[in-house]
């Protein structure tokens, strides 16, 4: 299909499913899931205005201020040219979708101004809806926006992709790049330029974050060197463990609030901390307090499943991941047999069960697991076991802030697909039975709920006439329905 073949029949898709009518067609899932979350901030598809704009000054305060400042010249070499000779522009936005700079053919920042696609403008989707850079951020991956998939009318004229980045200290978001133009210039590259941009860029980011670090020991390991042979340790602003002595162990980033003189290792011993000019100096004074060691397990929801050893963070296979559930799931314990037998049936080999319990135990090291039988040791919590209190003790707020989606969605294994269907039914079942519509309506930004047409029919009867999110809930009704 041509780009403006494909122009108009996503216009008449967008017309259909705005206007509430059930259409055999449906946009693809990101951008069902972009419309829906622009139409509950209340984005409105007919937005003439244009979005928020800041001044200036406070413009360029933001820009010499920001990370991304450090890594402009790669991603002019890389997408410049590109947006140049393609009748695009190159746009990079900080992590709440402000403009902080935007470059390329001069007769496309033209057009963009018309749309204040423009330095200055802030586009995250809560603004003005669907659309490269600011469902980037909030998707957290690289996305191509094409026509009518923007949300408001106004930008149908225009595509783009984007990509988000991120700082490779603390992995959080710190902006992202993007690259439009009128729907005339679309190009096969543009989403694979982005992505491979945004990688380059959190690459020299991580290349000056190694370079960073390695000037603050070479400064300041006089002052770990000076604590003789008391152990310790030297810290980032963030908290990363840059170098310790003689610590047997500690995580690789510990949480050091502003301004606290003590923090808690997790493992019994307290530190004390001293304020460097560029981080922290640790030294952890007295005998150690030995006491049980903590595990916590994250095995819900679509992530990488995690155990959190003594505040390490250890990522977990599938097929380690489903042997401590069963064992968080049964904390009397079980036999090597009974552990086969709920993780393959009646085809598993209990010599395969000792050779992974033995890895396990290797990785998560001393105080966590036994044998005679199989059981967990070390003071464990995990994320479905909350669940099931708060569910247990009536308080279904709790139970929906706690849950994030199925217990390990992939797994195959026979008792886990029991506990999972299990645990989804009864939440399920008791959020529509209350009738409170702010619940259902949680429920239904999870990624089970997201596709529960009996979800989205209650929430058409349980809202307010006027309420904010009904268009979002006839939306997706419309593609759910068909």
């Amino acid at each position: 299909m041509d780009a403006p073949e494909k122009a108009r029949r996503l216009s008449q898709l967008y017309d259909q499913v705005l206007g509430g009518d059930r259409v055999p067609g449906q946009p693809r899932p990101l951008v069902a899931e972009s419309w829906e979350r622009s139409l509950a901030a209340s984005v409105d598809p007919e937005l003439d205005a244009p979005p928020v704009m800041i001044s200036a000054d406070l413009l360029e305060a933001l820009r010499d201020n920001h990370p991304l400042n450090a890594v402009l010249p790669i991603l002019r070499q890389t997408l410049t040219t590109f947006a140049d000779e393609a009748s695009h522009i190159m746009i990079v936005t900080d992590a709440q979708g402000l403009i902080l700079w935007r470059e390329g053919a001069a007769e496309v920042r033209r057009q963009a101004d018309r749309i204040a696609l423009s330095e200055g403008a802030v586009w995250s989707e809560d603004a003005i809806g669907t659309n490269g850079m600011g469902t980037a951020l909030a998707a957290d991956q690289p996305v191509q926006i094409h026509s009518a998939e923007h949300l408001v009318r106004r930008i149908h004229a225009w595509t783009c992709a984007a990509a988000p980045v991120h700082d490779p200290d603390t992995g959080k978001l710190v902006g992202a790049v993007d690259v439009s133009g009128p729907l005339r210039t679309v190009h096969p590259a543009m989403m694979a330029l982005v992505t491979a941009a945004a990688q380059l860029a959190e690459g020299q980011l991580r290349v000056r974050m190694a370079a960073a670090d390695e000037q603050l020991r070479a400064r300041n390991m006089r002052h770990l060197i000076a604590l003789g042979e008391a152990p310790g340790a030297l810290l980032t602003a963030t908290g990363r463990v840059l170098a310790v002595q003689p610590l047997a162990s500690l995580p690789n980033r510990l949480d050091v609030p502003d301004g606290a003189d003590r923090i808690q290792l997790g493992d019994g011993r307290e530190a004390v901390v001293e304020q460097l000019d560029e981080g922290y100096l640790l030294r952890i004074p007295g005998p150690v307090r030995r006491r049980r060691t903590s595990l916590r397990l994250r095995l819900l929801g679509s992530s990488q499943p995690m155990a959190v050893v003594g505040g390490r963070e250890i990522s977990l296979t599938l097929r380690r991941a489903e042997v401590l559930a069963l064992l968080l799931l049964h904390p009397a314990g079980l036999t090597g047999e009974q552990l086969m037998l709920h993780l393959y049936g009646d085809e598993g080999n209990p010599t395969t069960v000792r050779a992974e319990m033995h890895r396990l135990r290797t990785l998560l090291g001393l105080g966590v697991l036994d044998t005679k039988p199989y059981r967990i040791i070390a003071e464990v919590t995990g994320d479905i076991t909350d669940v099931q209190a708060a569910m247990r003790s009536g308080d279904l707020p709790l139970a929906m802030d706690l849950y994030s989606g199925p217990l390990l969605e992939r797994s195959e294994a026979p008792a886990l697909r029991a506990e999972r269907a299990e645990l989804d039914a009864t939440l399920r079942r008791a959020v529509l039975d209350s009738g409170d519509a702010d619940l259902i309506w949680r429920y239904a930004q999870t990624s089970v709920g997201a596709e529960d047409l009996e979800v989205f029919e209650r929430l058409e009867l349980e809202l307010p006439a006027l309420d904010r999110r009904r268009p979002a809930v006839a939306a997706r009704l419309g593609r759910l329905a068909d």
